[in-house]
C-alpha cells in the first residue's frame, strides 16, 4: 500500500535563526518531526529529546564477543587441541588476551553496525528519502509532519518566517 505523507518544510540559512524558531516551536508546542542540519548543533540535539540505546546494545555485544572470543579459544586450545606450555594446556592463557581486545572490538563495530542498520531501515538498493537537498549543503531544514503538527499551518508558517526562515513549503513523499 502506496502512502503520500505531507510535509512543512522551513527552510533557514544560519544556525541562530534555527535555533531560535525551533526553541519557539516547541514552547508553542509544535511537533517536530525531524531537523536537518549540515553539521551537530547542541540545542537542537537537546530540544528533540530522542534517546538513544546503541550503548547498552554495545556493551553487550562486547560481553559476547569476550565470551564467545575466550570461550572459543580456550576450547582450541585446551580442549579440542591441547598444545602445552610449560606443562600445563592452560598456560596458554595470556596469548588470548591481545587477541580477545581485537576480537572484541570487530564484534562491537560489526554487530552495532549492523543494528543500527536495521534499525535504521538502511539497506543496499533503498531508495534515499531526501526531503531537501540544501540539507547537505549550507541550508537548515525544520520538517513537520502536517498531520500532527501541533498548530495550523498558516501559524506555523508565519512563526517560521517571523524568526528568519528563507522560505517555507509542503511537500508531499511517497512512502
Amino acid at each position: 500500500m502506496i502512502m503520500n505523507k505531507k510535509y512543512l518544510v522551513g527552510v533557514f540559512n544560519d544556525e541562530q535563526t534555527l535555533v531560535d524558531a525551533f526553541e519557539t516551536a516547541l514552547e508553542k508546542g509544535v511537533v517536530i518531526e525531524e531537523v536537518y542540519t549540515p553539521y551537530p548543533i547542541h540545542e537542537i540535539l537537546h530540544g528533540m529529546k530522542t534517546k538513544t540505546r546503541i550503548t547498552t546494545a554495545a556493551f553487550f555485544f562486547g560481553v559476547f564477543g569476550v565470551i564467545a572470543l575466550i570461550g572459543g579459544m580456550y576450547w582450541a586450545a585446551v580442549i579440542d587441541w591441547p598444545m602445552h606450555f610449560g606443562g600445563k594446556p592452560f598456560n596458554t592463557f595470556p596469548s588470548f588476551i591481545v587477541v580477545t581486545i581485537v576480537g572484541t572490538i570487530l564484534t562491537i563495530t560489526l554487530l552495532t553496525l549492523f543494528t543500527f542498520s536495521a534499525r535504521s531501515k538502511i539497506y543496499p538498493g533503498k531508495r534515499a528519502d531526501i526531503i531537501d537537498i540544501r540539507a547537505t549543503d549550507d541550508k537548515f531544514i525544520i520538517l513537520l509532519d502536517q498531520e500532527k503538527m501541533g498548530m495550523e499551518m498558516p501559524a506555523i508558517t508565519q512563526l517560521f518566517q517571523s524568526h528568519g526562515a528563507s522560505e517555507v513549503y509542503e511537500k508531499e513523499t511517497i512512502n
